[in-house]
C-alpha cells in the first residue's frame, strides 16, 4: 500500500464522514424541533399482552400530559383568591399557554343537574337501590326526610323536581360532588386546616417534551410566580405536571453530559499528553473518537428518530472506550521509534483491533436482545460509534501518522512495568493458588449478601420537592393514582357498562373496607341499560296509583302545579351514552370511554384512587370477564425481574461465544488464563457490590456484559502487543492501563450520574474494569515464562 494509497483512502473516508456528520446536524438542528426525547414513558418496554392495554395505557399517562396544574396556597382566603386571579390573568397573555383556567365563567349549579331531569327516574343511589328492593318502603318517610334534610351549598336538585332526593342522592355519589374543591367566588377552592387552596390550570400550546416550549413555559411561570408571591404575601404555589418532571430529567442529564464529557475529556486529554508528550496523538485520538460519537448519534436518530436521555449521557461516557482503538494504534507508533512505517504499525495491530472490536460488539449486541427501547437505542449507539471509531484507525490514522513519533514516557512504562511484574509474581507458582482461595473467601461475604430490586422506579430519580408537592397537591384535591387501572372490554357498550358495574360493587367493598379511597368510572356516571331498567321497575310500584302520589305530596306541602309536573314526568326516559358523552359534564371524564380505540367492541377505564396494593386490585378483577388490571409500574418491574434472572445466562453464554474465538488465536490451553482477568473482574465487582449492600438490577448485569467485553479486549490488546515491544518491557501494559484508566474516566464518572440506573451501570464498571486491569498481566505470564 503505498503513501498515495493511504491519503486516497484517508480522503473517501473523511468526505464519507463530512456528510454523516452534515446528515446528524440536520437531524438535531435543522427540522424545527429536538430529537432528544424526555418523556421517560417512551423509554419503557411494552408490558402488556393486550394491545389496547398498552394503548390505553400511553392514553391516560398523556391525557394531562401537556397540561400544568398549579395550586395556590396562602392562610388568608382573599390572598389566596387575589394571588390565583392575578396568576391567571398573567399566564393567560402568554401565547406559550393555549389555554389558562383560574377563574371560572358565573354559572348556576343547575346546569349540572338539568341534563339529568328527563332520565331521573331511571338513576339511583346505592342506598336508595337498597332501600326500595326491601318491603315496606315507606314513601312518605323518604319524603318527609327530604322535605327536611339542610340547605343543599353544592350541586343540588330543586325540591319540586326531586321530592323523594333520589336524584339528589346520585347526584352526591357523582365525582363532582365529592371533589374537596368547591367553587367560592367563582374560583375552585379548598380549606385544609388553616389554610386556603385556589385551583388554578393552564394547557400548553405544544407538547411537554418539546425543549423549546419547556424553556418558554417554566420562564413564564417562574416569572409571574414570582411576581404574584411578592405582590401576596404568605402565598406559596405548588405546581406539577409532566412539563416539570420533563424538564428537570432534561436538566439532569444536560449536567450528566457536561460533568461526564468535561471532566473525561480533560482528563484524558492530559493522560495522552503525559503519556505521549505530544500534542497530536491528543488531537487524533478525539478526532478518532468524535467521529465514533458522531456517527453512532446520526445513526441512532436514523433508525429510532428520536434519541433518549440515557443514551445522551451514554454517549458521553462512550468517549473512554471509543478511544481504546486509536491508543493502541498510537501506542504502536511510539513503541516503534525509527522503524516506524504506518502500514506495518497496521498490519501490527490489526489481529488486536478486530478482536477487541468482535468481543465488545458481542457484549452491545447482548445488551440490544433485551426489550427496553432505550437499552437497545444505546446497543445500536455504542455498537455504531466503536465500529466507526476502530474503521477509521485503519482508514484515517495511517496517513495522518506518516512519521516517528516520541517514545511513551518513561515514567508510564516504569509504573507499568512494576505493576506488570507484581501481579506475574502473584499468579505463579503456590502462591497464586493460596491467593485465589484467600481472595475467594474475601468475596464469599459479598456474594452472601447480594439481593436484587427490580422496582422500575430506580430507573429514575425525580427531584424529591416535585414528588412531594405532587403528593400534596393530589392529598388536598383528591387526585386519583394514574399508573394503575382497569381496562374493561366487551362486545358493546352496554355489556362494558355492565361489567364496570360488578367491578363497582368490589371496589366499594375495599372502600367500606378502608382498603381504597374511591374509584373513578363511567359507570357510577353513565350506568347500564339494565340497571337503569332495574332502577325503573323499583319505582314502578310507587307510581301505579297517580293518586296515592299525589296524596303524599300534598300532605308534604307541595303545591299542585308542582304535584302536576312531577307526576307527568314519570316514566321519564333512560340515559343514554351518546348524548351522556355530549354533555357538559361528561366533558372531564370522555377520556375514559375508548370507543374511538377499539375497532371490534367497546372497552372503558375504571381508576381506582388511593394506595390499594396491586395484589389487592389484582383481586377484585378476579374472575371477572373481560375485566383486567393494568399496572404499568408492576408490569415494567416484572419484567425486568425476568430479564434480570435471565442475565446471568447471558454472562455465561458470552463467555462461552468467546472461548472459541480465543482458542483459535491463542489455543484452547491458553483460553483460561486469556479469560481470567475478565472473569475474576466480573466475581470481585458482585462481591463489592453484596459488601456495599447495593441490590442488583438488570443494569448491573449488562454492565458486567461489558466488563467481560473490555476485560477481554485489554487481554487482547497485551498479549498480541508485548511480542512487539520485548525491547522495552512495560511498555504494552502501559497502554493497556491508558485504556483502562479512560474508559473509568468515562464510564466510571456515570457512578455520579443524576440517573439511577446509570448510576448502577457507572458503579459496576467503575469496579469492574479496574479489577480487570491489574489482574491482564497474568494473562501473558505462561507465555513469558
Amino acid at each position: 500500500m503505498t503513501q498515495r494509497s493511504l491519503w486516497l483512502r484517508a480522503g473517501w473516508f473523511a468526505v464519507a464522514m463530512v456528510l454523516l456528520t452534515v446528515l446528524g446536524a440536520w437531524l438535531l438542528f435543522g427540522r424545527g424541533r429536538s430529537p432528544i426525547q424526555t418523556d421517560l414513558l417512551a423509554m419503557l418496554p411494552a408490558t402488556e399482552r393486550n394491545p389496547l392495554a398498552e394503548v390505553a395505557a400511553q392514553r391516560l399517562a398523556h391525557a394531562n400530559g401537556d397540561r400544568v396544574i398549579l395550586l395556590v396556597a396562602n392562610k388568608d382566603d382573599d390572598r389566596a383568591q387575589a394571588a390565583a386571579r392575578a396568576l391567571g390573568q398573567a399566564l393567560g397573555k402568554d401565547p406559550i399557554f393555549a389555554s389558562v383556567t383560574a377563574e371560572l365563567p358565573p354559572f348556576d349549579l343547575q346546569q349540572l343537574v338539568t341534563p339529568y331531569l328527563a332520565h331521573r327516574f331511571s338513576l339511583l343511589g346505592d342506598a336508595d337501590r337498597t332501600a326500595l328492593a326491601q318491603p315496606g318502603y315507606d314513601a312518605a318517610k323518604a319524603l318527609a326526610q327530604r322535605v327536611n334534610e339542610p340547605f343543599v351549598t353544592g350541586v343540588g336538585t330543586r325540591l319540586q323536581d326531586d321530592p323523594f332526593g333520589w336524584l339528589q342522592h346520585w347526584l352526591e355519589q357523582q365525582p363532582w360532588s365529592r371533589s374537596p374543591l368547591l367553587p367560592e367566588d367563582n374560583l375552585l377552592t379548598a380549606h385544609r386546616d388553616d389554610t386556603s387552596y385556589v385551583l388554578v390550570t393552564a394547557t400548553l400550546a405544544g407538547s411537554s417534551y418539546d425543549d423549546v416550549i419547556q424553556q418558554r413555559a417554566l420562564h413564564a411561570l417562574d416569572q409571574t410566580e414570582h411576581t404574584v408571591e411578592q405582590a401576596q404575601p404568605g402565598t406559596q404555589i405548588l405546581r406539577t405536571g409532566a412539563l416539570f418532571y420533563a424538564a428537570a430529567a432534561r436538566a439532569g442529564a444536560e449536567r450528566d453530559v457536561h460533568r461526564v464529557g468535561f471532566i473525561s475529556t480533560l482528563g484524558i486529554a492530559l493522560l495522552l499528553l503525559g503519556v505521549f508528550r505530544s500534542p497530536g496523538p491528543l488531537l487524533l485520538a478525539f478526532l478518532s473518537t468524535a467521529i465514533g460519537v458522531i456517527a453512532a448519534t446520526t445513526v441512532s436518530v436514523l433508525i429510532f428518530g428520536q434519541i433518549y436521555l440515557l443514551t445522551v449521557v451514554f454517549g458521553a461516557a462512550l468517549l473512554g472506550e471509543a478511544v481504546d482503538y486509536s491508543i493502541q494504534y498510537l501506542a504502536a507508533r511510539a513503541n516503534a521509534g525509527s522503524a516506524w512505517e504506518p502500514r506495518q504499525g497496521l498490519r501490527q495491530v490489526r489481529a488486536a483491533l478486530l478482536l477487541a472490536l468482535g468481543t465488545s460488539l458481542l457484549g452491545y449486541a447482548l445488551l440490544g436482545l433485551v426489550p427496553f427501547p432505550a437499552l437497545r437505542q444505546m446497543a445500536c449507539f455504542a455498537m455504531t460509534g466503536m465500529a466507526v471509531a476502530c474503521l477509521s484507525v485503519f482508514a484515517l490514522l495511517p496517513a495522518c501518522l506518516l512519521r516517528p513519533a516520541k517514545p511513551l514516557s518513561n515514567a508510564s512504562v516504569r509504573i507499568a512495568l512494576a505493576i506488570q511484574q507484581v501481579v506475574a509474581r502473584l499468579a505463579s507458582g503456590r502462591r497464586s493458588m493460596v491467593l485465589a482461595v484467600m481472595a475467594l473467601l474475601l468475596a464469599v461475604p459479598g456474594w452472601w449478601q447480594l439481593r436484587h430490586d427490580d422496582d422500575v422506579h430506580l430507573l429514575i430519580a425525580p427531584p424529591t420537592a416535585l414528588l412531594q408537592q405532587e403528593a400534596q397537591i393530589r392529598e388536598i384535591t383528591g387526585l386519583g393514582n394514574g399508573t394503575q387501572f382497569y381496562l374493561v372490554q366487551g362486545a358493546d357498550a352496554e355489556q362494558v357498562l355492565q361489567r364496570e358495574e360488578a367491578l363497582e360493587l368490589r371496589l366499594q367493598q375495599m372502600v367500606d373496607g378502608d382498603q381504597l379511597q374511591g374509584w373513578l368510572g363511567l359507570a357510577g356516571m353513565m350506568p347500564s341499560q339494565q340497571r337503569q331498567r332495574a332502577n325503573h321497575a323499583l319505582l314502578a310500584p310507587l307510581f301505579a296509583q297517580p293518586q296515592r302520589m299525589r296524596q303524599w305530596l300534598q300532605a308534604a306541602g307541595f303545591r299542585d302545579a308542582d304535584i302536576d309536573a312531577f307526576i307527568q314526568a314519570w316514566p321519564g326516559t333512560p340515559l343514554q351514552l351518546q348524548s351522556w358523552l355530549n354533555s357538559a359534564p361528561a366533558t372531564p371524564f370522555r377520556y375514559l370511554w375508548l370507543g374511538d380505540e377499539v375497532h371490534d367492541g367497546a372497552a372503558s377505564l375504571v381508576l381506582p384512587q388511593g394506595d390499594a396494593s396491586s395484589a389487592s386490585l389484582q383481586q377484585a378483577a378476579a374472575g371477572l370477564p373481560g375485566v383486567t388490571l393494568v399496572d404499568k409500574p408492576a408490569g415494567i418491574s416484572a419484567l425486568f425481574g425476568r430479564y434480570r434472572s435471565y442475565a446471568s445466562g447471558w454472562l455465561l453464554a458470552a463467555i462461552l461465544l468467546i472461548v472459541p474465538v480465543f482458542a483459535w488465536r491463542y489455543g484452547l490451553r491458553d483460553v483460561p488464563r486469556v479469560l481470567a482477568p475478565p472473569v475474576l473482574g466480573i466475581a470481585f465487582t458482585l462481591a463489592v457490590l453484596g459488601y456495599v449492600h447495593q441490590p442488583l438490577t438488570l443494569f448491573h448485569w449488562m454492565a458486567l456484559m461489558l466488563v467481560l467485553g473490555v476485560g477481554a479486549n485489554y487481554a487482547v490488546f497485551l498479549r498480541e502487543g508485548e511480542p512487539h515491544v520485548t525491547h522495552r518491557p512495560g511498555a504494552m501494559y502501559a497502554s493497556v492501563l491508558l485504556s483502562a484508566i479512560t474508559a473509568v474516566l468515562s464510564f466510571g464518572l456515570l457512578a455520579w450520574s443524576s440517573m439511577p440506573a446509570l448510576r448502577d451501570f457507572g458503579f459496576t464498571l467503575l469496579w469492574g474494569i479496574g479489577f480487570t486491569a491489574l489482574l491482564v498481566p497474568a494473562s501473558t505470564h505462561a507465555r513469558n515464562t
